[in-house]
């Protein structure tokens, strides 16, 4: 109908720092989808079920999530893409005939970011970081793509559970401390460490002088700069992929299923790192 807005968000808890509402405002304006609209909800955990079952009476035609609520996000649609069912996370709703439907593009868009060197990881050495919500659709899509991966989570028991439901090796405890980033082509962090600008590689079991030419490391974490992982892993000669490369590429997905329409990725881009 003339004049209805087609409402989004983001879910999170915490979501202040979100930049998803100012890229895909930006990418919405571009696409000249001025009754479209996309903002930040903050929601406990305790909550989510009910909100998320609400929205589509509120105006909303889709959402976004993210941390901590991307395993319950797959629990309460009422359809799920084979790649969330296969993943056990989503980071996108979608709400149409009365029905809501969830879809991951965090496996996907961490593929987009990479770029080329997506095609090539067959065989090659891989080490994901996390066992949460991205964590599980960044072992996903790796093992997907053919990579040997290995898994590693700061509580040692949830990195097996999920190494075991993927069919993916962990980090031996013995190797908790230190782990040498050297021996790895990729390197995904999907945890939480360097959230809120904190020093994410303290908090992860590498060495800092371990990184070399010839790897790809990714921080899907982002803040107001480079966190401290990205920097010693260019430090090393290693390429470097941010959190926000990760939120514009997934972003952008999400956008295309919900208006039909593919965003400009500069526009997104531009707004996410404003």
């Amino acid at each position: 109908m003339a004049g209805t807005v087609h409402r989004l968000a983001v879910l999170g808890h915490p979501v202040s720092h979100s930049r998803s509402p100012a890229m895909q405002n930006a990418a919405l304006a571009a696409l000249g989808l001025g009754e479209w609209e996309y903002g930040a909800i903050d929601i406990e955990p305790g909550r989510f079920k009910a909100l998320v079952r609400g929205l589509p009476d509120e105006g909303f035609v889709g959402a976004n999530v993210t941390v901590p609520h991307k395993e319950a996000a797959l629990a309460v649609a009422d359809e799920a893409s084979g790649a969330a069912e296969a993943i056990g996370a989503a980071n996108t709703l979608v709400f149409e005939r009365g029905m809501i439907r969830a879809e991951n593009t965090d496996a996907p868009g961490l593929l987009d970011a990479i770029g080329e060197f997506a095609g090539e990881l067959a065989g090659r050495r891989a080490l994901a970081l996390g066992a949460g919500g991205a964590g599980r659709a960044v072992v996903w899509a790796l093992a997907e793509a053919g990579a040997d991966v290995m898994l590693w989570n700061r509580t040692h028991s949830r990195a097996e559970e999920l190494a075991a439901e993927l069919g993916v090796e962990v980090i031996p405890p013995e190797l908790h401390g230190e782990v040498d980033p050297g021996a790895f082509d990729v390197i995904v962090n999907a945890s939480a460490a360097g959230l809120g600008d904190g020093d994410g590689l303290s908090s992860l079991p590498l060495d800092p002088a371990g990184f070399r030419p010839g790897q790809t490391v990714v921080d899907m974490v982002y803040g107001k700069g480079p966190g401290t992982l990205v920097e010693a892993a260019r430090r090393g000669g290693a390429e470097t992929v941010d959190g926000l490369e990760v939120l514009v590429r997934q972003g952008a997905r999400s956008l295309a299923m919900w208006t039909g329409r593919e965003p400009d990725l500069d526009v997104m881009r531009s707004a996410a790192r404003a």
